[in-house]
């Protein structure tokens, strides 16, 4: 792939596992380098923003207008323990109330968080496996938010991540990224899953 076709603005890591991923998610999410959010620091930090809406039988009739945002952060540590990943959800629920916007368009906000370790004990594993942290607004009218988990060991190549921490697969470089087609089944599921 020549150079004219790569995104924009996208940051070089010198850790190289990091620089990897990166370069799995350049075209996804708006990357930055080096960012402090409410006092934690994070090596890598990630933006995208997803826009839907319907036309009737011209762009300027629109309804189902719909916005996703995801934030992701992502550091490496030399260990992590379940009350650093409890830490981490509170961070979570505070980004998320302040960056959603509560309207009848808002969708869903996320804020994922990967940390990457040298190896995943037991009692992480089984509390990121175990983890929901959606949230509903005005009972759904205005959409959700949820805090998402992910812990990934490169050396091990294993990762554990929470039900709907997607991206995580973006950190198991050790893998190829399979386009799995779900079918029309899974597409109504996941189109009625709230």
């Amino acid at each position: 792939m020549s150079d004219e076709q790569l995104p924009v603005d996208v940051p070089d890591w010198e850790d190289e596992y990091l620089d990897r991923v990166s370069d799995r998610l350049m075209y996804n999410y708006d990357l930055e380098k080096d960012v402090t959010l409410h006092g934690e620091s994070f090596a890598m930090a990630g933006e995208m923003r997803l826009e839907s809406e319907k036309h009737f039988f011209h762009p300027s009739l629109n309804y189902a207008n719909h916005e996703a945002r995801e934030y992701l952060y992502a550091r490496r540590q030399s260990a992590v323990t379940v009350a650093d990943l409890e830490r981490l959800v509170e961070l979570g629920n505070e980004v998320a109330e302040e960056r959603v916007d509560r309207q009848d368009d808002h969708f869903s906000t996320d804020v994922t968080f990967v940390l990457v370790v040298p190896a995943i004990d037991d009692a992480v594993a089984s509390f990121v496996e175990s983890f929901s942290g959606r949230n509903l607004l005005m009972f759904g009218f205005h959409g959700h938010y949820e805090v998402n988990l992910a812990v990934v060991s490169p050396d091990d190549q294993q990762s554990v991540a929470s039900k709907n921490a997607d991206v995580v697969t973006a950190f198991e470089t050790w893998a190829d990224i399979e386009r799995e087609q779900p079918g029309l089944l899974g597409t109504i599921l996941r189109r009625l899953e709230i």
